[in-house]
C-alpha cells in the first residue's frame, strides 16, 4: 500500500472541500474533512471499479448515506479520473453544476445515488446488495463467475437514528447479505451538537443483533481500515458495519464541534486549517501532485480488472449463448410478448387487485427482470408470483421478496434493486401506507427510476377496517410527487393496459392503484379504447356527439358513473375514464375536448381528496369527491354513509 500517495489523496480531499464549500458560502466542512482517509483507501486500494467506465456491470457500488457530506465524494470521483473537473468543484452547489449540494444520480459520473434524506442511502445500498446475490445466482455457472461485487455505504450518527436505517439493517441481517458493507462514521456530532444529547444507544450491540458483523477502529489508519474490510469479507454469512471513530471537521479550528458540521468554515478558519495541514493558505483548490500520481499509477490496475472481466464474460456468452440471452433481457428490462396474458369480457367482475395479480404473474413469466414483493400483504396485495420462489439466505434465485412490516426501507430496497441495473422492483401494500413510503418514492422519482408500486385497498370501499385504512387525500398526495406516474385502473381490462403502461416506463416510477372490491368489466364505447388510454383517459359511453354532461371518472368510480347515468333522464352524459389524470391533462387542448366532447359541464368523480380536479370543472359543486376520513362499516353502507352512491351522483348531474 503505497501509504504517501493515500495520504497525499486526503490531504488533497481537505483542501478541494474546504475551498469548494466556502467559495460556495453553503455546504457541509465536516464529514469530507473527518473521512478523507476513508474516502482515499476506499477508491485506491478497496474498491473493485474503473473509473474509466462508471457503468461497469460488476463494478463495486459505493452509495453515500451522508449525502450531505457530498463534497468528500466529488473529491475523491475526481482525484481518481470521473468525470468530476476541478472546474465542477469549484462550481459546487451553483445552478447546473455537475457538484450540486448533495449526490444526484444520473448528473454525476460516478455517483451512485441520490442522497441527502438520512438513512437512505444505507436502504438503497441493501437494495444493491440483494440485487448482487440475485443475478449471481442466476447467471454464475461452475466454469464462470460474472457477478462477484462488494456493496459499500458510509453512514453517520445521523442516517442511524433515522428509523428508516433500522428497518433496512434488520432485514438485511436476516437476509445474510455477506456482501454488504457500511462504514459508520463515528464522530459523536449532529447538528445541535454532541450525540450524547439525543442518541446514546450502543449501537453495536444493536447491529450484532441484526445479525451483522460489527468490526471497529479508526478513520485515520487505513492499513487498519483495509485489514478491517477484508475481515468484513472473510465473513459471508452476515453483513458488515465497521465502526470507525473520527474528529468532525479534522484539521480545522472547529473539528470535533457541531459548527464543522453544516456551514463553511469562514475564510479565517480555512487559512488556519489550511497552515495546520501543511498547505499554502494562498493556494485554493491545491492538489498535491502526487495524488494524481497515485492515481495515473492505477489506471492500468483499473483498466485490467475490468478487461479480465470482460474475457470472462465473453467465455461465459459464448458458453452459455441462452443465460447470455437472458442477460441481455434483464438488462433491458424488456417483456416479451410471448406468453398468456389475462383476458376479460364485459359482465365479469372482480377486485381489479386480483386482476392485477393475473397480468402480474403474467409479466413474470415474460419479463425475468422482474422482482418484488409486498410489505406482509402477499394475499390481500395480490403479489405472488407463482412458481418463481421466495427470495432467501438459501434461496438467492427466488423473484419473490418477503419484506416483512417495513414500507419505508422496503420502498428504498426496491429502488436499491433497480438501481443496480439488471433488475426492475416492484413492491406492493395498502394505498393508505403509501404514508411510510412516501420519501422514499419522492426519492426514486428524483432519481427517474423505473420503480414500480402495487396499491391495493384504495378507498372507502375497503369498509370495515375504517378510517385508518381507507385511503382519502392518498393519490393526490401521490400525484403531487413530481416525475411520479399514477394510474387508476377502473376494471380488469383497464388493469392489463395499466400493467403494460407501466412497464413501458423507463424514465419515472409509476403507482399502480387497485380495488379490495369487486368491479363490473363493462363496455367501451371506444373501439381502440386501449391506444387512447395512453392519452390518459378515453370514452366509455359516449351519450352523444356533445353531451349536456360528462362525468370524468377513476378507477372503481366509472362503475359508479355509468350506472349514475342510468338514472338520469332528459340529458345526454358522457362517460370518460380517466386512469392517469396527470397524463391526461397533459394532452393538447383539441384532444381533451375530442375525449370530452365539448361538453359545457364537466363532472369529476373521484372517491378521494377533491384536491387537484378544481381545474376540470366550472363550478366547484361539480367535484363528486370526498372530504373527510371514512368510516367503518360493510363497503356499501359506508358509500351510503357519505352520499358516495349512483343515486347521488345523478342527483348532481340532472342538477
Amino acid at each position: 500500500m503505497n501509504l504517501k500517495g493515500l495520504e497525499a489523496v486526503a490531504l488533497s480531499i481537505r483542501s478541494l472541500s474546504m475551498d469548494a464549500i466556502q467559495k460556495a458560502k453553503s455546504g457541509h466542512p465536516g464529514l469530507p474533512l473527518g473521512c478523507a482517509e476513508l474516502a482515499a483507501v476506499l477508491y485506491g486500494e478497496i474498491m473493485k471499479h474503473n473509473p474509466a467506465d462508471s457503468h461497469w456491470a460488476d463494478r463495486d457500488r459505493f452509495l453515500l448515506s451522508a449525502g450531505h457530506g457530498s463534497m468528500l465524494l466529488y473529491s475523491i470521483l475526481h482525484l481518481s479520473g470521473y468525470g468530476v473537473t476541478t472546474d465542477d468543484i469549484r462550481a459546487f452547489r451553483q445552478v447546473g453544476s455537475k457538484c450540486p449540494g448533495h449526490p444526484e444520480y444520473g448528473w454525476t459520473d460516478g455517483v451512485e445515488n441520490t442522497s441527502g434524506p438520512l438513512g437512505q442511502g444505507v436502504a438503497l445500498a441493501v437494495g444493491e446488495a440483494i440485487a448482487e446475490t440475485m443475478l449471481a445466482s442466476r447467471f454464475n455457472t461452475a466454469e464462470h463467475t460474472i457477478v462477484d461485487h462488494y456493496t459499500y455505504s458510509l453512514v453517520g450518527e445521523g442516517c442511524l437514528m433515522e428509523g428508516v436505517s433500522s428497518e433496512a439493517s434488520s432485514l438485511a441481517g436476516h437476509l445474510k447479505l455477506g456482501k454488504l458493507i457500511v462504514f459508520y462514521d463515528e464522530n459523536k456530532i449532529s447538528i445541535d451538537g454532541s450525540t450524547d444529547e439525543a442518541f446514546t444507544e450502543d449501537v453495536a450491540m444493536r447491529y450484532k443483533a441484526y445479525g451483522w458483523q460489527v468490526l471497529s477502529g479508526s478513520m485515520y489508519d487505513m492499513e487498519g481500515i483495509a485489514a478491517l474490510v477484508a475481515q468484513a469479507k472473510a465473513d459471508t454469512e452476515r453483513p458488515s458495519l465497521i465502526m470507525l471513530k473520527s474528529v468532525i471537521g479534522k484539521g480545522s479550528p472547529v473539528e470535533g464541534t457541531a459548527a464543522a458540521h453544516g456551514a463553511p468554515l469562514g475564510d479565517e478558519n480555512v487559512a488556519k486549517a489550511k497552515k495546520k495541514l501543511g498547505l499554502d493558505p494562498e493556494k485554493f483548490f491545491y492538489v498535491d501532485s502526487a495524488a494524481y500520481e497515485y492515481f495515473d499509477r492505477k489506471k492500468a490496475a483499473f483498466t485490467q480488472a475490468e478487461a479480465d472481466w470482460n474475457a470472462v464474460f465473453a467465455a461465459w456468452s459464448a458458453a452459455n449463448p441462452q443465460l447470455r440471452a437472458q442477460w441481455d433481457a434483464m438488462r433491458s428490462r424488456s417483456v416479451s410478448g410471448e406468453g398468456a396474458v389475462p383476458r376479460y369480457a364485459a359482465g365479469d367482475s372482480l377486485a381489479t387487485r386480483k386482476a392485477s395479480g393475473a397480468m402480474l404473474a403474467s409479466l413474470a413469466a415474460r419479463c425475468p427482470a422482474l422482482v418484488g414483493g409486498s410489505a406482509d400483504l402477499e394475499g390481500p396485495n395480490a403479489t405472488a408470483l407463482p412458481g418463481y420462489g421466495i427470495y432467501s439466505a438459501q434461496n438467492r434465485g427466488g423473484r419473490t421478496i418477503r419484506f416483512g412490516i417495513r414500507e419505508f426501507a422496503m420502498a428504498c430496497v426496491t429502488s436499491g434493486i433497480t438501481l443496480h441495473g439488471g433488475l426492475r422492483g416492484f413492491c406492493a401494500t395498502f394505498a393508505v401506507f403509501t404514508d411510510y413510503m412516501r420519501p422514499a418514492m419522492r426519492l426514486a422519482a428524483l432519481m427517474k427510476l423505473p420503480v414500480l408500486y402495487v396499491l391495493t385497498h384504495d378507498s372507502i370501499y375497503v369498509g370495515e377496517d375504517g378510517p385508518t385504512h381507507q385511503p382519502i387525500e392518498t393519490i393526490s398526495c401521490v400525484r403531487a410527487i413530481p416525475g411520479m406516474q399514477v394510474i387508476r385502473a377502473g376494471d380488469a381490462e383497464e388493469t392489463v393496459e395499466a400493467w403494460n403502461m407501466a412497464m413501458s416506463v423507463t424514465d419515472h416510477p409509476v403507482c399502480l392503484f387497485f380495488t379490495r372490491q369487486n368491479i363490473t368489466v363493462y363496455e367501451k364505447d371506444d373501439p381502440d379504447w386501449r391506444n387512447t388510454m395512453r392519452c390518459g383517459a378515453y370514452v366509455v359511453r359516449r351519450g352523444a356527439d356533445v353531451p349536456d354532461v360528462t362525468v370524468l371518472a377513476t378507477g372503481s368510480e366509472v362503475e359508479l358513473a355509468l350506472n349514475a347515468a342510468k338514472l338520469v333522464n332528459g340529458k345526454t352524459v358522457r362517460v370518460v375514464s380517466v386512469p392517469d389524470r396527470e397524463l391526461f391533462a397533459s394532452q393538447p387542448a383539441a384532444l381533451r375536448k375530442l375525449i370530452t366532447g365539448a361538453a359545457p359541464r364537466v363532472i369529476v368523480a373521484e372517491a378521494g381528496s377533491k384536491l387537484g380536479w378544481e381545474g376540470f370543472v366550472s363550478a366547484e359543486k361539480d367535484i363528486f369527491c370526498l372530504k373527510d376520513f371514512g368510516a367503518s362499516g360493510p363497503a356499501k353502507k359506508v358509500a351510503e354513509h357519505f352520499g358516495f352512491t349512483a343515486e347521488k351522483l345523478a342527483e348532481l348531474i340532472s342538477q
